[in-house]
């Protein structure tokens, strides 16, 4: 197959990844996938082990990353590590089920989803002032993690982009 036509193809995959990251939606996985794709297709002439092992370690990386964004500014925040536990479910929740706004309402999911979950699970222990401030944080930290995260996939393209274009 013609390498410029999977070089496009690629960089197609990671627009689409991180558009799936915007909508918390496991975007970069999908941009690891498509560079194990190219290098299966060329018989890894242009992308080798060191490429793939540095998207999927970055992608690792972006993963604690959320989590860890997740759960630390709802602790940062004045709450518990139950607020912390709560940004973190609820978030996963919250995107999941989505609110019903076309294209978006994933991410608003989230981001609810997070700010009610560290609310929920640290008014569970403390008043209603701590765990509203735990719940902005927690949604101060959803919103840090997606930028992270489209960040760690930006870097993820240009790393994958370069190696199969100097290949």
């Amino acid at each position: 197959m013609n390498p410029t036509l999977l070089i496009w193809l690629m960089a197609a995959c990671f627009l689409a990844g991180l558009a799936l990251v915007a909508l918390g939606l496991p975007g970069l996985w999908l941009m690891v996938l498509a560079v194990v794709a190219y290098g299966l297709l060329t018989d890894f002439q242009r992308i080798g082990t060191w490429t793939i092992v540095t998207v999927v370690a970055l992608a690792g990386v972006a993963e604690v990353i959320e989590a860890w964004l997740g759960f630390g500014m709802a602790r940062r925040y004045g709450g518990s590590k139950r607020a912390g536990w709560g940004a973190l479910l609820g978030g996963l929740v919250g995107a999941i089920i989505g609110v019903p706004v076309p294209i978006i309402g994933s991410v608003i999911g989230a981001f609810v989803g997070a700010f009610a979950g560290a609310v929920i699970f640290e008014y569970s222990r403390s008043d209603a002032g701590t765990a509203v401030r735990a719940g902005w944080g927690a949604l101060v930290g959803r919103v840090a993690a997606t930028a992270a995260k489209i960040s760690v996939g930006v870097v993820i393209a240009v790393v994958a982009l370069f190696a199969a274009i100097r290949g």
